[in-house]
């Protein structure tokens, strides 16, 4: 999923409500903090991000983000703790600042805007390169794992309504389950990023969205009996 982070960062500016860190247990991030604080926090995010992009997660240091943040060693060490901490802070605060979903009336529409939005995302070579280093960090480390999944459901939790829209609509089959849907539109996405090399490009998003769509319609995510929808 994409973030408005994201996007201003791929535009050289400075993806939903949010579950921040500390709700997740983290102990980082339960209050937005303001002020110097605020600017502290943002500067040391943007900085970990940029050495997750250029050098991935084993080569991520907190006395080097701090170096390049401008700010002090012993700030970063008494705020977060951990890389992974730091990771997590990251992930949160890219949640936290998510572009919200778009709402276009039909089911089509709307997977479509979701997809892309996560291609837009991917295709950026600073983003592509960061969430490449946080999935790879995400298979060696359990809490950078934890972190990850957080972000994922805060992101699909923020594209569910609208499959609840096209349920109630009737443009899908009744017990869909809406955060399967969801997945569907992005998983090709992350597969090509990935795997393929291959562009991500403006016609692979909507093949992605369509073919979640066609999917749903024919009945393919309808959720086991029994299961909440």
């Amino acid at each position: 999923m994409g973030s408005e982070r994201e996007d201003r960062a791929a535009t050289g500016a400075a993806g939903a409500g949010a579950a921040g860190t500390g709700a997740a247990g983290t102990g980082v991030g339960t209050v937005r903090p303001g002020g110097r604080t605020a600017r502290v926090r943002e500067a040391v995010l943007r900085a970990a991000g940029d050495a997750l992009a250029e050098r991935g997660f084993a080569h991520l240091d907190l006395a080097e983000v701090a170096r390049l943040a401008g700010v002090g060693k012993t700030t970063v060490y008494r705020r977060w703790g951990t890389v992974t901490a730091l990771l997590a802070d990251l992930l949160a605060d890219m949640a936290e600042q998510s572009l919200p979903r778009t709402e276009t009336g039909t089911l089509l529409g709307d997977l479509k805007a979701n997809a892309a939005l996560v291609r837009r995302t991917l295709a950026d070579p600073r983003q592509g390169a960061l969430f490449k280093a946080v999935i790879a960090a995400a298979t060696c480390d359990e809490k950078a794992a934890d972190a990850l999944h957080r972000f994922y459901a805060v992101r699909v939790e923020e594209w569910v309504p609208c499959v609840h829209q096209a349920l109630a609509r009737g443009e899908i089959p009744p017990g869909t389950d809406p955060e399967e849907v969801i997945r569907a539109v992005s998983a090709p996405l992350y597969y090509r990023l990935l795997t393929t090399g291959d562009t991500l490009d403006e016609p692979s998003a909507t093949r992605a969205a369509e073919a979640a769509y066609e999917a749903a319609r024919a009945g393919a995510y309808r959720a086991a009996p029994g299961t909440p929808t």
